[in-house]
C-alpha cells in the first residue's frame, strides 16, 4: 500500500496479555518517535504498547474504559450506524469535524505474475484455464463458514464448466480445505498454509474470480480488484461489506441475523445452510458467458 512507510509486526497471540513482548515493541516504537497513534481495536490491551512508547497523542475510542491510556477518546456515533470503515477514518480526522467523507476503498499492490513463482515453488502445473479462488475459512469462527457440501458443490459445477480451482487459506483453514480437494477432483489445487501473506495477495490478483467467507481474505480480494462473491452468515455486509465495486453479496439475512456470534447460538446456522450453491453458481454462470462473449476460455 503506497500509504505504509513501514510495517512492525507485532508477536501478540490472540487473548494473552504477553506484557514482556509489548514492552520491548514499545521501546521500539519510542525510538521512532512518532507523534501519534491510531488504536482501532477497542481492547484494553491494544492501548498498552502506544501508552508504554510513551507517544504524546493517541486516539482511539475508549473500549475497555481506556481512561488514562488514551488522551484523545473518542466516541463512536452510534445514532447514524456507519461502516466501520468510516468509523475508523473518523479516528484520524480532528475533533469536532463533521464533514462528509466518501468511504476510502483500500487498494493493494499486486503483482499477478508472482502467482506462477507460488506454483513453480509448490512444483504445480498449472492450466490456462480461468482460476476460481476459494476462501472457505474465517478465524472468527463457524457461524460465518458456509459449509463445505455447499463449496463442494460449487466447485464439481465449475470443473465441469472448464475452470480450475484454488484453495487458499491459512494452515487452520487447510482442514477445510482438504475436505473439498480430497473429493478426488482434478484442476483443483490446495494451498492453504502452504503461502505466505504476500503470496496470497498476488494470488487472489491472478485469479478471474474469487469466492469468500466474511474474512480477512474477502476484503484482500477488494482491495486487489479480483471480482469476489461474498458470503455472509453471522455477521452483517451493512457494517463490514467488500469495499469494491466488482463485489456481489449474498446473505440471507434471517430474523435471526446478525447475530454477530462465533458459534450460532440456536445451533442451525441457517443464516448460511439456506444459502444454496445454486445462487453462488448462477452468479459465476454469467461470469462465464461473459468471458465467451470476450473471446476468453471457457
Amino acid at each position: 500500500m503506497p500509504e505504509v512507510t513501514n510495517v512492525i509486526p507485532t508477536p501478540f497471540k490472540h487473548g494473552r496479555l504477553s506484557l514482556h513482548n509489548r514492552i520491548k515493541i514499545a521501546h521500539q516504537l519510542h525510538s521512532e518517535r512518532f507523534d501519534q497513534a491510531i488504536i482501532l481495536p477497542r481492547s484494553l490491551k491494544s492501548a498498552l504498547v502506544p501508552f508504554f512508547a510513551r507517544i504524546p497523542l493517541r486516539t482511539g475510542f475508549l473500549g475497555e474504559k481506556r481512561y488514562g491510556l488514551l488522551n484523545d477518546i473518542r466516541q463512536p456515533n452510534f445514532e447514524e450506524p456507519a461502516l466501520t470503515v468510516d468509523q475508523f477514518a473518523r479516528l484520524s480526522r480532528r475533533i469536532g469535524d463533521t464533514s462528509k467523507y466518501p468511504s476510502p476503498h483500500p487498494a493493494l499492490i499486486a503483482n499477478p505474475d508472482a502467482a506462477k513463482q507460488v506454483f513453480q515453488r509448490l512444483g504445480i502445473r498449472l492450466s490456462d484455464k480461468p482460476a476460481l479462488a476459494i476462501c472457505p475459512g474465517a478465524a472468527f469462527g463457524p457461524a460465518k463458514r458456509w459449509p463445505v457440501a455447499h463449496f463442494t458443490e460449487v466447485v464439481r459445477s465449475q470443473l465441469k464448466h472448464d475452470w480450475q480451482v484454488w484453495l487458499i487459506g491459512s494452515e487452520q483453514d487447510a482442514i477445510i480445505t482438504a475436505e473439498i480437494s480430497g473429493q478426488g477432483f482434478t484442476d483443483v489445487h490446495d494451498l492453504a498454509g502452504l503461502t505466505q501473506l504476500d503470496e496470497v495477495v498476488d494470488l487472489l490478483s491472478a485469479a478471474s474470480y474469487v469466492i469468500s467467507n466474511d474474512s480477512g481474505l474477502m476484503h484482500v480480494a477488494a482491495a486487489v480488484d479480483t471480482p469476489v462473491i461474498a458470503i455472509y452468515g453471522s455477521t452483517s455486509p451493512k457494517i463490514n461489506p467488500p469495499l469494491s465495486p466488482h463485489a456481489t453479496i449474498l446473505w440471507e439475512e434471517l430474523h435471526c441475523s446478525p447475530c454477530n456470534q462465533r458459534k450460532c447460538p440456536l445451533k442451525h446456522t441457517n443464516c448460511l445452510q439456506q444459502l444454496p450453491a445454486s445462487q453462488v453458481i448462477s452468479v459465476l454462470t454469467e461470469v462465464g458467458l461473459s468471458l465467451v462473449k470476450a473471446g476468453v476460455r471457457p
